[in-house]
């Protein structure tokens, strides 16, 4: 950035080497830089000029030092080469010293050093951020489309969030006045690190947007980092803590009365100017029907449906609750131009409460839920754009509010499989059985097969999450349970044994046995696991459903899975 008085800037930039060359001593001084808002500031300021000082072999490791010239305070961050390089290759310091290089700043001695050192470090926050991302969403990270912008906001809202004091260097890079001019340079760095990034096979580039590859992905999932970056988020907030960024913490000043009087001046106006550190979330985007939006909106229900169901602003709207056991649901509908639109809103709370604790010990032994909404919501997301685009059934997705923990979903007519089924158990014999019914059974065991061929488990499988259309078209609706791998008895027999459930005291078990020979054909039929469906008959799943569903009905449906090899079940 240029500044106004060329004269004045060069004496104190020369005023402020010679000051340098005299604490490095006889040690050879690696690099000098303006930094801390130094260099995107005025020097008509009254606030202190910060000067990053790396000198090879400096002892102490560590020093501050203050000096005045005309008037003008200076303050030094000495440290000796090897802590520095440290601190910017594996945040030795909790990246104390090595954040000046996030920010702007005005090389006055080896540039290059200093250049190579930022690049270093912006990699090395890009990798850390690209783990966190996996770690934050195993399932949808590989559907995340990521602005390279993110990067940078990113380690800046972070920072911010961790070390209060370093306000006093967002205020002047977030000021109105060059804001705009402070991020493109900030930014630079970033966009050369990701070149970087790229060329070792990490991240993806799709029409401007960054994709996370499948390999860096799989590779973090596989390791045990979680801690490791936990405990570098401690390690940053101790050491920028002790160590400091801004003159206001600069305990050691308080030794000195003389420079505090002179300091105190320059400090608390400063620090009180408003600024803006955006979410970082707002340039992560994600696909759904209405092309890429972001996982962060900020905006409310009210707001997001209207725009998702093309109305106006000031259009009157109707939200009704729908059902969910375990989730709030609610259908938004709007008219316009005569018409009803609608949409599914689907909200994701946590069931860490202690109410919800029995749904793990209930299943103890068989199937762990997820039990957190950022969890859930990120499963519902990212199995249903995997599903989508391999043309199954299901909801069109939206739109995603992340931070509210929002789905907004298609609105599909039709009606619950856990009423068609209820309709037709009190059927006295098998003929008074309607035979769309049983054909709809079997699609449902084809649907199941063919998902599970692709390596995907739903997880909750129970018939009301499955809808069928007025064309007998059977949907998934509900997949926050759903995952890569998995267990796929489970969805054989949690389909299975909760119709079963669905049975009256009376009725007989021939009924169940037409349910799961329906299903199981259509399964096998498909191509389905012989295997899954002989292990859904076992006692570990059984004793699950004993609770609810009558004992006949559960050794009926049991039986038929163990046979389902001898029953002429895989025949076409």
């Amino acid at each position: 950035m240029t500044q106004s008085g060329r004269g004045p800037v060069e004496n104190i930039e020369k005023h402020i080497v010679t000051f340098c060359r005299r604490v490095a001593n006889s040690r050879p001084i690696t690099s000098i830089c303006l930094c801390g808002g130094s260099s995107f500031g005025s020097l008509k300021e009254k606030a202190p000029l910060e000067v990053l000082l790396i000198i090879d072999g400096f002892q102490p490791k560590l020093m501050n030092y203050v000096k005045f010239f005309h008037g003008k305070a200076i303050i030094v961050y000495a440290v000796d080469k090897w802590v520095f390089e440290k601190d910017v290759e594996r945040g030795f310091l909790g990246e104390a010293l090595a954040v000046q290089l996030v920010f702007p700043y005005k090389p006055l001695l080896n540039s290059e050093y200093l250049r190579a050192g930022e690049l270093k470090l912006k990699r090395r926050l890009i990798l850390e951020a690209l783990e966190n991302l996996v770690l934050d969403f195993p399932e949808l990270c590989y559907e995340i489309h990521i602005k390279p912008e993110y990067f940078m906001h990113k380690v800046i809202h972070s920072r911010a969030r961790l070390f209060p004091p370093i306000h006093y260097m967002l205020i002047k890079f977030l000021g109105e006045s060059a804001r705009k001019e402070n991020l493109q340079t900030a930014m630079e760095g970033f966009l050369q690190a990701l070149e970087i990034v790229e060329k070792e096979n990490v991240i993806t580039r799709k029409n401007g947007y960054i994709k996370i590859s499948k390999d860096f992905a799989d590779n973090v999932k596989s390791r045990k980092i979680r801690f490791t970056n936990l405990l570098k988020n401690a390690q940053r907030t101790l050491f920028m803590s002790l160590l400091g960024t801004s003159p206001k913490i600069f305990t050691a000043l308080m030794q000195n009365k003389d420079l505090l009087q002179r300091l105190k001046n320059f400090k608390w106006k400063i620090l009180k100017s408003p600024y803006h550190v955006e979410d970082s979330k707002r340039y992560l985007f994600v696909p759904t029907v209405n092309g890429l939006t972001p996982l962060a909106t900020g905006i409310t229900i009210e707001d997001s449906a209207k725009r998702i169901l093309s109305v106006k602003k000031y259009a009157s709207i109707t939200i009704k609750e729908i059902g969910g056991v375990f989730n709030e649901v609610y259908l938004v509908s709007a008219y316009a131009n005569g018409q009803e639109r609608r949409v599914v809103v689907k909200t994701f709370k946590d069931w860490s409460s202690f109410k919800w604790i029995p749904i793990n010990i209930w299943t103890f032994g068989t199937r762990t839920f997820a039990l957190f909404g950022q969890t859930r919501l990120e499963r519902e997301c990212a199995t249903n754009q995997f599903l989508y685009k391999k043309g199954f059934p299901v909801p069109k997705l939206l739109a995603i509010d992340h931070d509210k923990r929002l789905v907004f979903m298609e609105y599909i007519e039709g009606r619950s499989l856990e009423k068609i089924i209820r309709e037709n158990v009190n059927a006295k014999n098998e003929r008074e059985i309607n035979e769309e019914y049983l054909k709809i059974l079997q699609k449902v065991g084809e649907l199941f097969a063919r998902i599970h061929a692709l390596n995907v488990t739903l997880g909750d499988t129970k018939p009301e999450n499955i809808l069928v259309g007025k064309k007998g078209e059977v949907y998934l609706l509900d997949l926050e349970q759903a995952s890569r791998g998995g267990d796929k008895a489970w969805d054989i027999a949690e389909f299975l044994y909760y119709a079963g459930h669905y049975m009256p005291l009376l009725a007989g078990s021939y009924l169940a046995e037409l349910i799961a020979k329906a299903f199981i054909k259509g399964y096998l039929s498909a191509g389905g696991d012989i295997k899954a469906v002989k292990d859904a008959g076992k006692a570990k799943y059984t004793k699950v459903f004993s609770v609810f569903v009558l004992p006949p009905i559960i050794l009926a449906i049991s039986n038929i899975c163990k046979k389902a090899d001898k029953l002429g079940l895989m025949d076409g």
